[in-house]
């Protein structure tokens, strides 16, 4: 009974480790980004002077996990994202940095927010690391199961003696 207990406890862990999203699925970013009203904006190197309306700002900001909502990976909560005169917001907006200072963000495609198992491959990448955790997960059930099997049997065999 002891070691059925024992082993389902195991197995529980090893689940929850397996498939936990640690900061070693965190994600990396390829450049510094605003998203504005479903799309991203790659941030130029480009200052902007001819301003136009307030559109939005930053709702959440963060170095390693993607968020819905106005998010950027490189400003922080509450910069103001304005309109370009004379361009479409289709094409590019403007990034507050400071007081009276704008950089222009070209929009790039639709912002979707993936999964950690997501990835390059095709995909393939999330399905590789399920099927690796799942191979870590049951071999590691295996070796508990021996190493519990065989701490009774010792026991076992110290007590005939």
């Amino acid at each position: 009974m002891k070691r059925k207990q024992l082993l389902s406890i195991a197995v529980l862990f090893v689940l929850f480790i397996s498939f936990y999203p640690g900061k070693t699925l965190a994600t990396s970013w390829a450049y510094p980004f605003v998203v504005w009203d479903g799309y991203i904006y790659v941030i130029s190197d480009e200052y902007v002077t001819e301003i136009g309306n307030e559109i939005g700002y930053v709702t959440r900001y963060s170095d390693m996990e993607q968020y819905s909502g106005n998010f950027s990976n490189a400003y922080k909560r509450g910069t103001i994202y304005y309109s370009i005169k004379d361009i479409s917001t289709d094409q590019a907006i403007a990034v507050e940095e400071s007081d009276g200072l704008y950089i222009k963000a070209y929009r790039e495609a639709e912002y979707e927010i993936r999964s950690p198992f997501d990835g390059f491959l095709n995909g393939q990448q999330g399905i590789i690391k399920i099927i690796f955790f799942s191979v870590l997960g049951i071999l590691t059930i295996v070796l508990i199961y021996k190493l519990i099997k065989n701490n009774l049997s010792l026991g076992e065999i110290t007590q005939k003696r």
